[in-house]
């Protein structure tokens, strides 16, 4: 796995991968971008994070996350 920039992990989340940090606080964590379809409540896209209990959040970033190099795509 190669480890990517903010920049380059925002890019690999508009093409629908999911992304993760090395140092984030446990596996299976992860951010994703949601599209909505006609069937969506929302209508615009958004991010949104699987956290370590399971549960499925908006999500915005922190300045820390901002300023990483540890992002990488998630299999």
């Amino acid at each position: 796995m190669n480890d990517m920039t903010f920049s380059q992990a925002l890019n690999a989340i508009k093409e629908g991968k999911k992304l993760s940090r090395r140092n984030w606080n446990g596996p299976d964590q992860y951010v994703e971008a949601q599209f909505p379809d006609d069937h969506s409540k929302m209508t615009l896209p958004y991010i949104f994070i699987r956290t370590v209990s399971g549960d499925l959040v908006p999500w915005l970033a922190s300045q820390t996350d901002l300023l990483q190099d540890d992002w990488f795509v998630v299999d």
